[in-house]
């Protein structure tokens, strides 16, 4: 006989990210670093912090009266895709990945955004989901909120495919003749670590994806401290991005009911 108490009803949470059904909305957004969580929730309605373990912090508020929530993924595609399948278990259904990345283009410049609309799959996260012939792309609807976010930022904006790689050590060596000119012929922006897996698993689970990443640095060079980077106009350009996403679901609503 099992014994009965406060324990044995209440909600199930999920065992990384330790969130329950009702702690999260249907849009997400996705940084990497913890510690960024905190600076996008002061950009919610009534932000409140719901969880907080190992690198899962996740915060929920409202935009324009929708749910929305933010909660980290830690480094690269393994806990990336942990934090998706948990988030999307609980009603999550859109994402936008906030992070960082370096550049591979010249014509790219610590401070300027990237808005990925294709992943080049080189982890290894994605390929447990899908073979890696299949492409890692961007929705449209997401992609597209980001433009329009990016369009009223006044930052550079470039938009197109970035690498994502799971050995951040080894990054530079993408630098190396012969390997530097593939992705130039491509017109590969730039390199990150979570992009390709979240296209792939939002793909396979059905669920609508977007990444937008500001430069820090020049894969061959070195990574400035983290105090130094000014992110200030990545997060308000990914709140706004989500605003126009919470708001074009309110039109529908308003729609259906009138």
């Amino acid at each position: 006989m099992t014994e009965s108490g406060p324990e044995s009803t209440a909600p199930e949470r999920k065992y990384h990210i330790q969130c329950s059904a009702g702690d999260v909305g249907e849009f997400v957004l996705l940084p990497g670093d913890p510690g960024r969580c905190d600076a996008i929730a002061k950009r919610f309605e009534s932000p409140r912090r719901v969880a907080q373990n190992r690198e899962y912090t996740t915060f929920t508020g409202t935009l324009g009266g929708v749910k929305v929530s933010v909660t980290s993924t830690g480094i690269g595609g393994p806990s990336a895709a942990i934090a998706m399948e948990e988030l999307a278990s609980l009603g999550a259904k859109t994402f936008i990945r906030v992070g960082t990345c370096g550049a591979l283009s010249r014509k790219l410049k610590p401070g300027d955004l990237v808005i990925a609309d294709s992943a080049v799959r080189n982890d290894g996260t994605s390929r447990q989901y899908l073979p890696v012939e299949f492409p890692a792309v961007a929705t449209l609807t997401v992609l597209n909120a980001l433009l329009s976010a990016a369009g009223r930022s006044h930052v550079q904006t470039y938009v197109g495919t970035v690498v994502s790689n799971d050995a951040f050590y080894r990054e530079g060596e993408l630098t190396l003749p012969g390997r530097e000119t593939i992705w130039e012929q491509g017109n590969v922006l730039a390199a990150e670590m979570e992009a390709a897996t979240l296209f792939t698993v939002a793909r396979v689970r059905r669920l609508s994806v977007g990444a937008i990443c500001m430069v820090s640095n020049t894969v061959a060079g070195d990574m400035p401290p983290p105090s130094s980077l000014l992110l200030e106009k990545l997060l308000d350009t990914a709140v706004d991005a989500l605003g126009l996403l919470t708001a074009s679901t309110r039109g529908r609503e308003l729609s259906a009911t009138s």
